[in-house]
């Protein structure tokens, strides 16, 4: 049975851990311990595509999941240029003086092209990377959402199980990420600014139906004034939207990220958000039906996982998409070869 013991920070790990292959258990409880090397060996065990790291992560995940569910997580995202690093900097810093823990993920999505990922997070925050109390973890997606969203999901887990108070999800790009995020956090702010174009209002657009509350960064010296008048419009035009929670109604708010104005008035906007869910119970409700859709997505990922692993599929995939490719089969007779081939091929396995 796996012990508890009293959460440390940055207790370094004996050199024994760092080399060797670790066990169930010494992964269990590093993280149980918030053992900063072994929770990033964690984490990067449940980010591994390989079949048997895929068998030891869910082990170790559901050892932990008793531990779990007690952070608040936030989702964080907005337009290019919003400020969301330094914003994220700031609000991180203030926690850790509550005397929080803090851990920040950053959905990170990569180049399609060179599988690349901008992982510069830990640069950009530069005062809340070297917190104690603050882990700072950036993921490449690889290209794939849904890997994303399994394993941003698992590892705020992880980070909850290591005893972090707080976990803050950043969106690095824009589009599908966003809608992507929301379904995994408590609350979800939408970080905007003044002076953004059509381009950029139009991104907003997509996700302010979305948001549990809009703030708008750089409220300071000449841009006060605009930043106030552009929260003015955002309430005005919230008032004909339905909230995104049932009981909850969104507002827009200012801040600045530079000067620390408007910092904890949206912690206490965050606050208040969980103590009205909590008692009206939609806090709990929204975490289970996110669980529930996690299923689901799971369950299609496995699924498709299988079919296009499946040897037969291979053999005659490129062929079939060759011919849809030409105009020479029509794409719902393809899908039904495809799915004959595949169920033909499992008969007799069960």
């Amino acid at each position: 049975m796996i012990k508890q013991q009293k959460k440390t920070d940055g207790i370094p790990t004996p050199k024994s851990l760092r080399r060797k292959n670790l066990t169930p258990e010494e992964y269990i409880q590093g993280v149980l311990d918030n053992d900063r090397t072994v929770l990033a060996r964690t984490i990067t065990l449940i980010e591994s595509n390989a079949r048997h790291h895929l068998e030891l992560a869910q082990g170790v995940l559901k050892a932990i999941l008793p531990h779990t569910g007690n952070a608040i997580r936030v989702g964080i995202t907005g337009v290019p240029g919003a400020g969301k690093s330094t914003f994220i900097d700031t609000l991180g810093m203030m926690l850790c003086h509550k005397g929080l823990r803090v851990a920040v993920l950053a959905v990170d999505p990569s180049s399609s092209l060179s599988r690349g990922s901008i992982m510069g997070d830990k640069t950009r925050m530069e005062n809340l990377s070297q917190q104690a109390s603050c882990y700072v973890r950036p993921s490449p997606s690889g290209g794939a959402l849904g890997g994303v969203a399994r394993k941003t999901r698992e590892t705020m887990l992880v980070c909850e199980a290591a005893g972090f108070d707080v976990i803050l999800v950043e969106t690095v790009g824009v589009g599908q990420s966003e809608s992507m995020v929301s379904t995994m956090v408590d609350f979800f702010l939408l970080l905007t600014l003044t002076g953004a174009g059509d381009e950029l209002q139009n991104i907003k657009k997509g996700v302010i139906e979305l948001a549990d509350a809009i703030l708008i960064n750089k409220a300071d010296g000449d841009n006060k004034l605009a930043a106030q008048r552009v929260r003015s419009e955002f309430d005005q035009a919230l008032h004909y939207l339905s909230s995104v929670t049932e009981g909850w109604e969104t507002s827009a708010y200012c801040c600045s990220a530079l000067t620390g104005e408007g910092i904890e008035e949206i912690w206490d906007v965050i606050q208040s958000f969980k103590q009205q869910t909590q008692l009206s119970g939609q806090f709990q409700k929204r975490r289970q039906q996110q669980s529930l859709n996690w299923l689901d997505e799971m369950v299609i990922e496995q699924i498709k996982t299988n079919f296009y692993g499946n040897p037969q599929i291979q053999v005659i995939r490129d062929d079939i998409e060759r011919k849809v490719s030409a105009g020479e089969l029509p794409v719902t007779t393809a899908a039904d070869l495809l799915l004959q081939k595949f169920y033909k091929s499992r008969e007799g396995l069960e």
